[in-house]
């Protein structure tokens, strides 16, 4: 198995698993919601294009679509932390101190889901799956060689 081939398994298994925890959080209920839905037809069709017609332009393409994706990650941590941060005056240990925090505290309380009900980082499966197919196009195909061999060792 090649590390082209380990990567595009890993990224394959990444998809599905995100659309199961999309699926099970039933994530579809607004516009934002169904970004990740979308962001997840690019990926496959990302991992499926080269498979069809691997050809440099088609590499390129690959690297836009994962690119695409990697902003899509980026703004669902963006919803999420804004989401965490709307909701913190409703969180039961700050509800009456919340509008007297520090700005930066309460970003923060908001980042690590200190208070709120989205969790911040869950966008970052979408990045991670990005990441993997970027590596993926990066990873020199084999045509089936076995290709140079290795130099021998002599030892006397």
């Amino acid at each position: 198995m090649t590390l082209r081939r380990g990567l595009i398994g890993l990224t394959v298994l990444s998809i599905l698993g995100t659309a199961f925890e999309l699926a099970t959080e039933r994530h579809w209920q607004t516009w934002e919601q169904c970004l990740p839905w979308g962001a997840l037809v690019l990926l496959a069709a990302g991992v499926v294009l080269p498979a069809l017609h691997d050809s440099p332009r088609v590499i390129m393409a690959v690297r836009w679509l994962a690119s695409a994706v990697l902003l899509v990650a980026l703004f669902g941590v963006y919803v999420h932390v804004a989401a965490n941060h709307e909701a913190g005056f409703l969180d039961q240990g700050n509800a009456g101190t919340w509008e007297t925090l520090p700005a930066l505290s309460r970003w923060w309380y908001a980042l690590t889901k200190s208070v709120g009900p989205t969790p911040p980082l869950a966008p970052g499966m979408l990045a991670q799956t990005a990441f993997l197919l970027l590596l993926a196009t990066l990873a020199r195909r084999t045509s089936g060689r076995s290709g140079p061999s290795a130099p021998a060792v002599v030892y006397r």
